[in-house]
């Protein structure tokens, strides 16, 4: 079963990545994200891809510009992750065939985003537009356009904002810090994971 939560490793080092990679997969989560003001984060990728991309989709986070674009897809990166809505970076991940995941707060930002051709929206930061928020945007946006709520999102309330029409969720610091020893990152996983199957029963 594959979930609709993508893992946020801000932090993760290069030595630590392949290990994180593998137990998050095994927990049940596959799509993981390694910003990209993490250490040496394209070697994390790389890393990454080159192990577990046959079962998983990984990229990166905090995407800004278009030579970022370029390096995570040279990695071997599958997905790109942007804390903003810039439609040529849409574009360029799109044209290099990889997946477009840009922060929207806004119903303009958001249209922008699809128009450019994104594959989902990251409602961020979701602590500052709430489930309230969603909701309103819902009303307006496709019915079959994909929110994950990045942000205040996590497994104290993942019911709260799948009623309001999130489809998935980024979780970042609730699964994983730097220097999280591996045990612990399983055991935060295997939460999240319970937690978003109860959820979406």
């Amino acid at each position: 079963m594959s979930r609709n939560i993508i893992a946020i490793l801000r932090g993760i080092t290069p030595a630590d990545a392949i290990a994180a990679a593998e137990v998050l997969i095994e927990t049940g989560i596959d799509r993981i994200e390694v910003p990209l003001n993490s250490p040496d984060p394209y070697t994390s990728i790389r890393e990454m891809a080159s192990a577990v991309g046959d079962r998983a989709l990984v990229g990166a986070g905090t995407v800004l510009n278009l030579k970022q674009v370029s390096k995570v897809s040279g990695a071997g990166g599958k997905l790109v992750v942007s804390p903003n809505c810039v439609p040529e970076v849409i574009r360029a991940t799109k044209a290099l065939d990889m997946q477009s995941w840009p922060g929207i707060f806004t119903p303009t930002e958001a249209f922008a985003a699809l128009d450019a051709g994104a594959d989902g929206l990251k409602l961020f930061p979701g602590n500052m537009a709430g489930a309230g928020g969603l909701k309103a945007m819902r009303a307006v946006l496709p019915a079959d356009c994909e929110i994950y709520a990045v942000g205040g999102a996590g497994p104290e309330n993942f019911g709260e904002w799948i009623a309001a029409g999130a489809n998935g969720f980024g979780i970042g610091s609730a699964l994983y810090k730097p220097g999280m020893d591996i045990a612990t990152i399983r055991e935060r996983a295997e939460m999240i994971v319970a937690a978003y199957d109860e959820a979406f029963e």
